[in-house]
């Protein structure tokens, strides 16, 4: 049994491990589940799992949850809550799936709390991954991937070393605009970037998809992951979402890890980890998908990578402004503030205005990331008058 504290329990990630624990009674205990704003569907959870305490940001919605439950699960709220989720004696792992840079204390101190952590929120590796590796080491915990690519490639090397690798291969959909012409991108309706072909998740991450900034961010993410060298990470594009990822051994050898797309496999994969459980949710048809395509990334209509590229061989301060811009751009062109390709000017821009700081301590990534809003902002208000 393992006793599971879920940051995040209400979004995709949140509710497929909801599914998870459901199909494992004997073997996860939810003990712990944090919430954005869904007050409502987090009191369903908490009356189905029982867990020994919860929290959601409000504290207004915190106080009408305490009065509902009647003292009967601890309720707490804001910032401070999701550390004292982080660090609950009872748990055994923390599963992060809080967007954006949230998650990060929480992870640090769970962490430290000698809390084993699986990682869905990619912006606590690509921001941070340096210092949360070496605390990891240091207090003796792992670091698992929820990402399906990472836990592919998790599953793949088993255990070998990074000498023994040539490159790691993340698998791409393409995203919806795989094929779109570059002069058409301008014209791409928030609508249009939100019908992801193969996966349904939520907004932020099916725009990072759509412009491939998701997969630049799993770049950054699987170097402190593995411990490679962005020169050997790679991107192929796989339409079927069949093939997770890859790894390429030193000796022409290539593992993969395939199944039918389910954001349940890895889930359950890392909260059962190093066991496999049996479980019918997921049943892959080889016949049924009858091929499997690959092809290379078009680095001209999505230059992301490229910079997601620079941001993770530059290293310091470069990846979490990155990954700032790219949280301000999204919202902004959400907002229809800005087209389509300006999501990644106002990301260039962003990284071409940034003073870099080659070893950063944890302030000062931190201020980083709040320096890069404030610049991706000016951007993307100085794009939106030339649209």
């Amino acid at each position: 049994m393992k006793n599971v504290v879920l940051l995040g329990s209400t979004g995709s990630i949140g509710t497929s491990t909801i599914k998870v624990a459901e199909d494992l009674p004997d073997r996860i205990r939810l003990v712990g589940l944090a919430a954005g704003n869904n007050a409502e569907l987090l009191a369903q959870q908490t009356r189905r799992h029982a867990p020994e305490a919860i929290c959601i940001q409000d504290e207004t919605k915190a106080r009408e949850l305490r009065e509902f439950f009647g003292g009967s699960v601890d309720v707490s709220s804001g910032a401070e809550g999701l550390l004292k989720l982080a660090t609950l004696p009872s748990a055994d792992i923390v599963l992060i799936a809080i967007v954006g840079t949230a998650g990060l204390q929480p992870a640090l101190a769970a962490i430290r709390a000698g809390k084993d952590i699986a990682v869905a929120s990619k912006e606590i590796l690509v921001m941070a991954g340096e210092i949360v590796m070496s605390e990891a080491r240091k207090f003796g915990v792992r670091v698992l991937a929820v990402d399906s690519e990472h836990s592919a490639i998790f599953q793949c090397l088993d255990g070998k070393s990074s000498d023994s690798v040539r490159n790691l291969w993340l698998t791409a959909s393409g995203g919806p605009f795989r094929q779109t012409p570059k002069e058409e991108f301008a014209a791409i309706t928030v609508e249009r970037a939100l019908k992801h072909p193969s996966w349904v998740m939520g907004r932020k991450i099916t725009i990072d998809s759509a412009t491939l900034f998701n997969k630049g961010l799993e770049m950054i993410e699987a170097r402190w992951l593995f411990g490679i060298g962005m020169d050997r990470v790679q991107v192929v594009v796989h339409p079927q979402s069949i093939v997770h990822s890859m790894v390429e051994f030193v000796d022409g050898s290539i593992l993969a890890q395939l199944s039918t797309p389910d954001m349940c496999l890895p889930i359950q994969y890392a909260l059962t980890y190093p066991d496999r459980a049996p479980s019918e949710r997921v049943q892959t048809n080889f016949a049924k998908i009858a091929s499997l395509t690959f092809e290379d990334p078009d680095l001209d209509r999505f230059p992301a990578l490229k910079l997601a590229r620079h941001a993770g061989t530059v290293g310091g301060t470069m990846p979490a402004v990155l990954n700032a811009a790219n949280e301000v751009a999204v919202d902004a062109f959400c907002d229809r503030r800005i087209n389509f390709p300006q999501i990644t000017e106002t990301v260039a821009r962003t990284m071409d205005a940034h003073q870099l700081v080659a070893q950063p301590s944890l302030d000062e990534i931190l201020a980083a990331d709040r320096a890069a809003r404030s610049a991706a902002a000016e951007i993307a208000a100085r794009l939106s008058t030339t649209r």
